[in-house]
């Protein structure tokens, strides 16, 4: 099993992350439902025993104490938010909405994105080169920002 402080410093490192910040800010999931589905994929993924939803509560990062039910509706909302989203997506293509040229900035910011965690993952443990590796992680990290925010701001349909 793992300690709850250590789950709760990755679950808050993760949510105070500039660009997780960018993306949860115009997704379809609130900030709590996220922190929820990050416990919930922790628990399933990381834990060497089933972690009961009674414990799961008790690993959010709030100082009130949440029931298990509490933490089951916030958890099936987020998913609920999930298969929305990618079920809207597919709608919207079907429909020719959107076609690929309309879904090629998505790809385009997903392949920065992929490239950001690729970078991230694979520059950091190379002790030789640390401040060259973080130089050129930040630099990825900025430019990323910097294409996330646009793209939120940009019409993605035409004006009516």
């Amino acid at each position: 099993m793992f300690a709850k402080e250590n789950v709760q410093k990755w679950i808050k490192s993760a949510l105070d992350d500039q660009i997780a910040k960018i993306l949860v800010k115009s997704s379809h999931l609130t900030r709590i439902q996220l922190e929820t589905l990050l416990i919930d994929f922790l628990a399933e993924n990381i834990a060497e025993q089933r972690i009961k939803m009674a414990e799961k509560a008790r690993l959010r990062l709030t100082k009130a104490e949440i029931s298990r039910g509490a933490f089951n509706r916030t958890l099936k909302q987020a998913r609920k938010n999930v298969i929305q989203s990618i079920y809207t997506v597919l709608l919207l293509g079907y429909l020719r909405i959107f076609d690929s040229t309309r879904l090629d900035p998505y790809i385009e910011i997903a392949n920065k994105l992929q490239a950001y965690v690729d970078a991230y993952k694979n520059i950091l443990p190379d002790k030789n080169r640390a401040e060259e590796n973080l130089r050129v992680i930040n630099t990825l990290r900025e430019e990323l920002e910097r294409s996330l925010e646009s793209f939120s701001k940009e019409k993605v349909f035409s004006e009516p």
